[in-house]
Order: C-alpha cells, then sequence, then structure tokens
C-alpha cells in the first residue's frame, strides 16, 4: 500500500478521535453549565446531549458542504441513520431483546418516520436540496425540542437539576476544546476521506455511506451497548431514533441552509432504502412493542446486503 494512503488513513483514524472525544467534552462541558444555571437535567438530555450525539455527523457533513463534497454531505446521514437502524438496534437486539417505550413508539418514530419521508420529497421534487429546505429542517428541529420541552414540564422528573461536574472555568475549557476538536475532527476526516476515496477510485458516496457514516455513528454505538451492559435495553431504540431524528433535522437542516446541495440520481435509491429501514423498524416496533432476536438478525442482514450493493455499485 503505498505511504500517501497510510497516511491518510493515520489521519482519517485521528480525525475520528478528535470528532468522538471532541464531542464527548462539549457535552460534559455544556452540561456543566447547564447545571450551574439551574436547567432540568431531562432538558439538558433533550437538547445539549441530544445535539451533542449528533456533532460527528455535523462537523463532516457541513464540511462537506462547506468545501463543495457536496455527495458526502449527504451521503454520511443516509448511512450513519442506517447503520443506527440496522446495526446498532439489529446487533443490540441479538444481544438482548429491546423493549419500547410508550412515548417512542407513539411519538419519536412515527415522526422520524415522517420527516424521512419529507427529507426524500425534498430530493424528489427537485433533485438538491435547497437553502430553504435546510431551513425548514432547522425550524422543524426548533418546533420538535420545544415541544419535548413542553411535554416534559408536567413529569416529576421536570425540575430536577442535576449537580455540577465540573466547575464553571473548568467548564467553558471543556466546552472550547471539545468545539475545536470537533471543527478540526471534521476537516481532517473530510479531507483524508475524499483523498482515500480518489486513491482507491470509491466514489464520495460510497465513503460517506460507509468508513465515514460508521465512523461518525460510534457515539450512538457504545452508547447503546453500555445502556445494553447496564441492563437499560429501552434507552437504545430512543437512544438510536433521537440521534437519527436531529441528523435529518439538524445535520442535513444546517448543511443545506449554509450552501444547497446537488444530488445525483442514484443517490435516490439510498434515500429510498434509508425510508423503506425507517418503516420497517417502525413495524417491528408496532407489532409487538420491542425488538426481538429474529427481527435484529433481519435488520444485520439488511445492512450486510445493502453495504454489498453499494461497493458493487460504485
Amino acid at each position: 500500500m503505498d505511504a500517501t494512503i497510510i497516511i491518510q488513513i493515520v489521519l482519517l483514524l485521528i480525525g475520528f478521535f478528535f470528532l468522538i472525544k471532541g464531542s464527548d467534552l462539549f457535552v460534559d462541558g455544556a452540561s456543566s453549565i447547564a447545571s450551574l444555571l439551574k436547567i432540568p437535567t431531562i432538558i439538558v438530555g433533550l437538547t445539549i446531549v441530544a445535539l451533542g450525539t449528533s456533532a460527528p455527523e455535523a462537523a463532516v457533513s457541513i464540511t462537506s458542504s462547506i468545501t463543495g463534497s457536496n455527495a458526502m454531505a449527504v451521503s454520511n446521514v443516509i448511512g450513519s441513520n442506517m447503520f443506527n437502524l440496522l446495526m446498532v438496534i439489529g446487533l443490540s437486539a441479538l444481544l438482548n431483546e429491546l423493549l419500547m417505550e410508550k412515548t417512542t413508539l407513539e411519538k419519536d418514530l412515527p415522526f422520524l418516520v415522517g420527516i424521512t419521508i419529507l427529507f426524500a420529497a425534498f430530493i424528489v421534487i427537485g433533485w438538491d436540496i435547497l437553502n430553504i429546505e435546510g431551513i425548514i429542517l432547522l425550524a422543524i428541529m426548533v418546533a420538535y425540542i420545544g415541544y419535548l420541552i413542553y411535554s416534559t414540564r408536567k413529569s416529576k422528573d421536570a425540575n430536577i437539576v442535576e449537580k455540577p461536574k465540573l466547575s464553571t472555568p473548568k467548564s467553558i475549557l471543556f466546552i472550547v476544546i471539545g468545539l475545536a476538536g470537533i471543527i478540526i475532527g471534521g476537516d481532517l476526516v473530510v479531507d483524508s476521506a475524499s483523498a482515500i476515496a480518489i486513491a482507491f477510485g470509491m466514489s464520495e458516496t460510497l465513503v460517506g455511506l460507509t468508513i465515514v457514516a460508521i465512523g461518525t455513528s460510534l457515539p450512538e454505538l457504545v452508547t447503546s451497548l453500555t445502556a445494553l451492559k447496564k441492563g437499560e435495553n429501552q434507552l437504545v431504540i430512543g437512544n438510536v431514533i433521537g440521534s437519527n431524528i436531529f441528523n435529518i433535522l439538524f445535520v442535513l437542516g444546517a448543511s443545506s441552509a449554509i450552501s444547497a446541495i446537488p444530488l445525483n440520481s442514484s443517490m435516490l435509491i439510498d434515500v429510498v432504502f434509508m425510508v423503506i429501514v425507517t418503516i420497517l423498524c417502525f413495524i417491528f416496533g408496532k407489532t409487538q412493542d420491542k425488538f426481538d432476536k429474529k427481527e435484529g438478525a433481519i435488520l444485520v442482514a439488511c445492512f450486510i446486503a445493502y453495504m454489498a450493493f453499494a461497493i458493487f455499485r460504485n
């Protein structure tokens, strides 16, 4: 293997490290600041933590949009969402049965299906994602967060404030270092992934759907496996659904609001597959309020089949 390619692979791995560690530091710092300001813990989880887990995808997609790597900006989100639904839920269900919370089943999952179809509609209508459509997605995100906060105000946990884990100076330092890590990591991942794609004759779409998407989805995978280990199985699906919602509304919304993203016709297949996978997960959840080993095996098989198709298509 050429030395230049090895260097790019190393830079890609370093980029993923900066992205994941940077998002962790940012969430820790921002959460502590929120606690110091007496913001309820449940609201912190719905906003700061939720946005923080989508920070790696956001950094990569926004950087890609700014630098003109439009295919990677969108394929990163599509690949990440499919990895979350098929591999994170699939592998977790194979390890242990996943129960569905009532709110997730009745509100969050149908909402995810709706915005996924909306995203597909944007592409079908104009073969690209315009600035105005990005603004619409961001507006929906703001409304969604507002609804979540409003709906949780009446719960018994609405006034619980977590004790700050960090002092104010340390919290600010964590936020600054975390943001720097996210920005640097995003640049490294986009630049090195693009270089690898060129070197191996791969398309940006394939790199975004596979290497980049899986790398930026590592926080969701680690979080879900940790929840399984602690016996908090119901958190796995909530974590995945929340991440996918923010990937579409926040990551794609911000990317396309900054710069309109023109797409190629082949990407419509990826979007249609994402819609089908999202609906499939809704059907699995709706039929028995859980994901069992059989459904987990189906989801993992779907991911393997799709990756084979994506590689063959390239």
